[in-house]
């Protein structure tokens, strides 16, 4: 019975988890094309944090971001922070090289360490 029981649990995880990697992916690009085509405040804000899913140690996430932004773009934040938290892909692979040009366009600046 409990073999049954750790199936059942784990084919919810997988379920779960590729959910929430479809549902990231879809909002990752959404999130890069706002970066990619639209300058604001708030799209500064998109970019900061589509550089903490890139490189996390290098542009540090600041959690009060998702809350200076519209409620649309939160939500996509956060089924980003879903996806990363299932780990079955990093976004930021859906588009590397666009990455490197978002944070380019918006002068993030790389850590002399990094």
């Amino acid at each position: 019975m409990r073999v049954d029981v750790n199936r059942a649990e784990s084919d919810l995880d997988d379920s779960r988890s590729s959910e929430a990697t479809q549902a990231g992916a879809q909002a990752f690009l959404r999130l890069l094309n706002l970066a990619e085509q639209r300058d604001s405040g708030q799209i500064a804000r998109v970019a900061r944090f589509l550089a903490s899913l890139y490189n996390g140690q290098a542009f540090p996430l600041d959690p009060y971001d998702l809350r200076a932004v519209d409620v649309a773009i939160s939500d996509d934040m956060l089924c980003c922070l879903d996806a990363l938290r299932w780990g079955r892909a990093d976004l930021h692979t859906l588009g590397n090289a666009r990455m490197l040009a978002v944070i380019e366009r918006w002068g993030l600046r790389w850590p002399a360490d990094a």
